[in-house]
């Protein structure tokens, strides 16, 4: 049973990141995850995600680059305003301007960068640097 696919997701990235393996079968695959793993492609942590199955669940195959040092989920999921970034980028980042903190904002899932340019808050997702 799993109680968080997400985080199993990006603890499985980090073992495969850290073995040296380059391709990674995902299952199941939510569309918080897809999302979650395209921004991570966006910024050119992961190569591309490529869906195996559209039934139940669904298998993707996400391409690994080997350029993730750490990642993962952030729990509980804390509630930030526009104004607090700065708090929680010291606690999951290792310096300024270095890595993402992925939130769900109402306009949608965003990075905190981008989170901050449009002076909105929400909910912290996961992490990556």
């Amino acid at each position: 049973m799993l109680n968080d696919p997400l985080a199993n997701v990006m603890s499985a990235v980090m073992m495969y990141e850290k073995s040296g393996k380059r391709e990674l079968v995902i299952h199941p695959v939510s569309k918080l995850m897809r999302k979650v793993l395209v921004m991570l492609q966006d910024h050119k942590y992961v190569g591309a995600l490529e869906e195996l199955s559209e039934g139940r669940g669904g298998f993707a195959k996400l391409n690994l680059l080997g350029h993730i040092n750490k990642c993962g989920v952030i729990k509980p999921r804390f509630a930030v305003k526009n104004v607090e970034f700065q708090k929680f980028e010291k606690r999951y980042l290792p310096a300024n301007g270095v890595g993402i903190l992925i939130l769900s904002t109402p306009d949608g899932l965003m990075t905190h960068v981008q989170a901050r340019e449009k002076g909105v808050g929400g909910r912290l997702i996961a992490y990556c640097y």
